[in-house]
C-alpha cells in the first residue's frame, strides 16, 4: 500500500457507514449516546456496528490475501523462477484490476 492510498478495508466502506465510524470516534465508542444521535435503540446501534465490523473483517481478510499474493510473486521473482519484468507486469495488471472493482 502507497503513502496515498486508503487500505482496502476503509476505501470499500460507503460514506454512510464511514459517518458512522466518524460518529462513534466523537462520541468515545459510546453506543448509548451514538444510540441518541441516531434516534434509534441501543440494540439496533449494537446491530450495525457488528455489521460493520463484519464488513470490516471480511475486507481486511481480503486485503491480507492479496497483499500475499504480490509476495508470493515478488518471491518467485527473487528466486529467478520468474523473470522480474513478468513479475512487475502481473503485478502491475493485478493492481490495476483491483482499482477497478473498488
Amino acid at each position: 500500500m502507497g503513502n496515498n492510498q486508503l487500505p482496502l478495508w476503509i476505501a470499500s466502506l460507503d460514506p454512510e457507514e464511514l459517518e458512522f465510524i466518524r460518529k462513534f470516534i466523537i462520541n468515545s465508542g459510546s453506543l448509548k449516546k451514538l444510540a441518541k444521535d441516531y434516534d434509534v435503540s441501543y440494540p439496533t446501534v449494537r446491530l450495525r456496528l457488528d455489521r460493520l465490523i463484519q464488513t470490516i473483517n471480511l475486507n481486511y481478510e481480503k486485503e491480507n490475501d492479496e497483499a500475499s499474493l504480490i509476495s508470493f510473486i515478488k518471491k518467485l521473482a527473487i528466486e529467478e523462477e520468474l523473470s522480474l519484468q513478468v513479475a512487475q507486469q502481473l503485478i502491475e495488471k493485478y493492481e490495476e484490476e483491483r482499482k477497478n472493482t473498488i
